[in-house]
Formats: C-alpha cells, structure tokens, sequence
C-alpha cells in the first residue's frame, strides 16, 4: 500500500514525465501547445486524462452546467463523429450522454481507456504516455476544425 503523499508524488512524476514528452511537440497547427492543460476555447468543453493504479484514460469531457447546452453540445460531437473517428483512427470510443463524474455531476463524455497499466509501475509508463500522446494528437487534429461548430453554440 502507498502512502496519500506517495500516490501523489508518483502521479506528479507521471504528469511531469508525459508533458516533458509531449513539450517538443507542436500542435495540429504548428503551434506551440500545453498538452496537460489542452484548452478547447468551449466553457465546459474539456479534454481529460486520467491515470491510476489500475488504468489510464482520456476523454472528451462534456461537463456544462445547463443541461441544454451540455445536451447540444453532445448532439454537435455526434455530428461530428466521422471526423472524429477519422482521426482516431479504427479505434473504438465509448459513448456516454449522460454519466456521472467523481462529484456526483452529470456529464457527457467520450471515452477511451487502457486497464491493465498501472501509474506505480515505472515499467508501465512507456505504454501508457504512447496510448496518451497518440489519441491527445488525434484529438488536437479534430478539434482544429471541429471546434468551429462548437462556437456556434455559445
């Protein structure tokens, strides 16, 4: 078992690792880019990564307050959605209108994950930055058209 304070410090070694990893590389527009703060420009529009003990995840985090506009903004992803796919690849992602988060608030996400990795094992760490940068460089290729539709709707 690990300390709270040893959990920490290994998920911040992680964190720090995977940004000095990703930091040479520019963004779908040859932009310089913050690739573990990813800002889309959407309030309540978030890319989102997770890594613990037992997997490591990233998503597209529908995450709007107002259900109207967390509900059109998931409707304008699913439009989108052959761009998206087109970009990821044949990968499969899962679909969640509505799901509930870490705080008990309902969200809308897209979601792919690796089990089976764990963020305490150092050995585990190539595997899990590869599975990251790659679908975070997809994601940053579709969301330099696809956010367009997505201001439409602020």
């Amino acid at each position: 078992m690990y300390s709270k304070e040893e959990v920490s410090r290994q998920k911040q070694a992680f964190w720090t690792t995977f940004g000095r990893y990703m930091q040479p590389v520019l963004s779908s527009e040859s932009t310089a880019i913050g690739w573990l703060n990813y800002k889309t420009g959407i309030p309540g529009v978030q890319f989102k990564m997770e890594a613990d003990h037992k997997h490591v995840s990233i998503a597209i985090v529908l995450s709007n307050k107002d259900d109207v506009f967390r509900t059109a903004h998931y409707e304008k992803l699913m439009q989108l959605k052959g761009i998206l796919e087109n970009e990821l690849g044949d990968e499969v992602w899962q679909w969640q209108q509505n799901a509930i988060d870490e705080w008990g608030k309902t969200v809308s996400a897209v979601r792919k994950e690796l089990t089976g990795v764990n963020i305490h094992r150092k050995e585990d760490w190539p595997a899990m930055i590869s599975f990251l940068k790659k679908r975070l460089i997809a994601l940053d290729a579709f969301w330099s058209t696809a956010r367009y539709g997505f201001e439409e709707l602020m």
